[in-house]
């Protein structure tokens, strides 16, 4: 009765009633924290930093495994693909880095930007100068969020992490040695819908019989929309290579960087002297006969600045408008023109302008404010602008009356008149 009595009367029976709401409320929010924790604990955890893979979560590891992701792995110790040949070693190292740090079949960077690595090892300090993505590339994982995809630079659209395939390139520059085409490489490299092997293949003049799924798998993997390209200047000179190129695509663009060939002569002894100094001098190697000023034609340094000849074999297989002539000259005087005129060639949008470049006073050529894969200037490497020797003033004009008639000739077959007679 005294018990009921308590509970009758209404003030009693309030502050009953605000116990038990406080009660479940209680309960309640134990249980939901309760499945909370549940909840986190079967969540993925983060990959630690020494991992090398920074930014991603241990569900994404699957995708990290697969043949490709092992294959950065391992170029991050073995540098560049095998069965490639380089400009020189500066190309090479050039080459290594990229293939290092950036992914070979992409092109892209694979990790989140703004995130640091372990920095205990050389190669992590290194690492971390190469996670700004290139133009155009902004790295995404398919799972997590937006910001986990990739965008292709003039397209727009959105593709998840590792799309894309190996294709044979739809453009190629062929040619010439020591005409500007590693400068010319370099700064296309910069466009976002461009994805370029950065070694030689030389498969259309060395390796060809290794076949052509060989040479695609040198390839890099590209998305749609992006083109495929490929340096080898050697090919403008060798005569099967038009036969061979033309078999593979006839739609083939090709991109020809040409220079004055007496200049191009001295530049290409020059590196041949750099690697062998006991060759002999430029005089000696460019007659046959001193006293009757007889040209050796037979000599590479010669033959390479014939255009019109090799031109002529080109246009057996392959219609003037697929081929572009770029002046190495130009090229250097007003790299954002010449840029200009390469990426309507290639049907692209005019991305690469004059904010791109900076004229390095030191080496006599524009340099890039910042190169694909790196938030630093970049400048071609110390093999490119060697000093020249000093050539007989009259060595040089019995060259020039040698080149005349055949420079004539291509400028008509090109219709364009590059000034190298002046």
């Amino acid at each position: 009765m005294a018990f009921s009595r308590v509970y009758s009367d209404p003030l009693s029976r309030g502050i009953f009633k605000k116990f038990v709401v406080m009660l479940c409320s209680l309960l309640t929010s134990l249980y939901l924290l309760h499945c909370l924790t549940d909840r986190c604990s079967s969540m993925p955890t983060p990959v630690k930093a020494s991992s090398q893979v920074v930014g991603f979560f241990a569900s994404e590891l699957h995708d990290l495994r697969s043949l490709r992701r092992k294959r950065l792995l391992q170029k991050w110790t073995t540098g560049s693909k095998p069965g490639l040949s380089y400009e020189s070693a500066d190309d090479a190292k050039r080459t290594s880095e990229y293939s290092r740090f950036n992914d070979a079949d992409t092109g892209q960077v694979l990790y989140e930007p703004g995130h640091q690595v372990d920095s205990d090892s050389e190669k992590n300090r290194e690492l971390s100068h190469y996670m700004q993505p290139s133009l155009g590339d902004i790295v995404y994982s398919k799972r997590l969020a937006p910001r986990f995809m990739v965008k292709t630079g003039s397209t727009g659209k959105l593709s998840p992490l590792g799309d894309g395939s190996k294709k044979l390139p739809q453009a190629m520059i062929i040619g010439v040695k020591k005409g500007g085409t590693r400068a010319l490489l370099e700064f296309l490299r910069v466009h976002p819908d461009i994805r370029a092997v950065g070694a030689e293949p030389h498969f259309f003049d060395r390796n060809y019989e290794n076949g052509l799924e060989w040479y695609r798998e040198l390839m890099p993997k590209t998305l749609e929309g992006q083109i495929t390209m490929e340096k080898t200047p050697s090919y403008f000179v060798t005569r099967e290579a038009p036969a061979r190129i033309s078999a593979m695509s006839r739609d083939t663009k090709l991109i020809v960087v040409v220079r004055d060939p007496v200049t191009r002569a001295i530049s290409d002894y020059t590196q041949t002297l750099s690697k062998k100094p006991d060759i002999p001098t430029f005089e000696s190697l460019t007659f046959k006969n001193r006293t009757t000023g007889l040209i050796d034609t037979s000599w590479s340094a010669i033959q390479i600045g014939i255009y019109a000849k090799h031109l002529d074999n080109w246009l057996q297989y392959f219609p003037m408008g697929q081929i572009l002539f770029v002046s190495g000259e130009r090229l250097i005087s007003d790299p954002a023109g010449e840029l200009g005129r390469v990426q309507d060639f290639l049907g692209l949008k005019r991305i690469i302008t004059d904010k791109h470049f900076y004229f390095n006073q030191t080496k006599g050529f524009p340099c890039l404010k910042k190169a694909e894969g790196s938030s630093k200037p970049h400048c071609l490497g110390k093999t490119k602008g060697r000093t020249h020797p000093n050539i007989h003033p009259e060595v040089v004009q019995r060259l020039r009356d040698f080149y005349r008639p055949f420079n004539m000739k291509f400028y008509q077959m090109t219709g364009q008149i590059f000034g190298w007679n002046d």
